[in-house]
């Protein structure tokens, strides 16, 4: 099962260039739903107007050079290794289920559109990818859905409780789900429990990258360009026309009236809120 390329033995009954046009369509899906998305919710317009509006405060200006750090800051950082949880399970659920995903997306276009003919051979790897991406992917998002999703985990909520923003990850899930039940029974000559399974496979996956317009998913895209916006504007100054964070070893903040109740408090108060998790349902 795990060497062996699902695509292949799916040639037989579907042509090559109808499995390459679906991909295709989907890639198309992405772009064209990501495009709508952000003019429909106008977040291109906001994040240029809020860069431009920036620059005004800017106390200093950021060389080309700090930029290029700062977006090679922000790829390591918040991309490659989701820096921004501070919740390790949670950000472990996540790489989990990201890197999964790009083995699955990654593996599937290469083994569709180079080893999906009859008499293909496909390096054993590429089989390797797939089912380890699906399997890193259900491992991260089932722990995610199951047990860390905060209305899960803080709010007491049934983890069966469906709600319309769920709509990505559990389209992702299905996804990954039910390509790997199809690889197995076609692994064992399932017959039609094995088309029943692609049936899901391909109503998954058409609703998960078909429905980016009503999903999460082109948030993956926006995300990063406001890390690095946020970056640039600790840089230059601006703070996105935010305070400077107080100082209360410094005389001038210790002594504004807003400070008044923290003077004699110690600078370090310990975790607050953080002392436990929040389980209080």
């Amino acid at each position: 099962m795990f060497t062996v390329n699902p695509f292949t033995a799916l040639s037989e009954s579907i042509p090559a260039t109808a499995l390459q046009l679906y991909v295709l369509a989907m890639f198309i899906f992405v772009i064209g739903g990501t495009i709508i998305d952000t003019i429909h919710k106008k977040s291109a317009q906001y994040f240029f107007k809020n860069a431009e509006e920036a620059k005004k405060s800017a106390t200093r200006t950021v060389s080309s050079g700090e930029k290029v750090g700062l977006v090679v800051k922000t790829v390591t950082s918040e991309v490659l290794t989701s820096s921004e949880f501070s919740n390790q399970k949670r950000r472990l659920s996540h790489l989990l289920s990201m890197y999964g995903f790009i083995a699955f997306i990654v593996s599937s276009a290469v083994m569709v559109f180079a080893y999906s003919g009859a008499d293909a051979v496909t390096p054993v790897i590429w089989p390797i990818i797939w089912h380890l991406g699906a399997l890193s992917l259900c491992v991260g998002g089932y722990w995610f859905w199951f047990a860390i999703r905060v209305d899960v985990a803080a709010e007491g909520n049934s983890p069966f409780r469906v709600v319309k923003a769920d709509m990505f990850i559990l389209s992702l899930l299905a996804t990954a789900t039910s390509g790997l039940i199809w690889s197995f029974l076609q692994s064992i000559n399932a017959g039609g429990l094995t088309f029943a399974f692609l049936i899901l496979f391909i109503i998954s996956s058409t609703v998960l990258f078909g429905g980016v317009l009503w999903s999460k998913f082109a948030h993956m895209f926006f995300k990063p360009a406001a890390a690095y916006q946020k970056k640039v504007t600790k840089a230059d100054g601006s703070r996105e026309n935010l305070p400077a964070d107080a100082d209360r070893s410094d005389p001038a903040d210790r002594d504004r009236h807003s400070m008044e109740l923290l003077k004699d408090a110690p600078l370090d108060m310990g975790l607050g809120i953080k002392r436990e998790q929040p389980n209080h349902f």
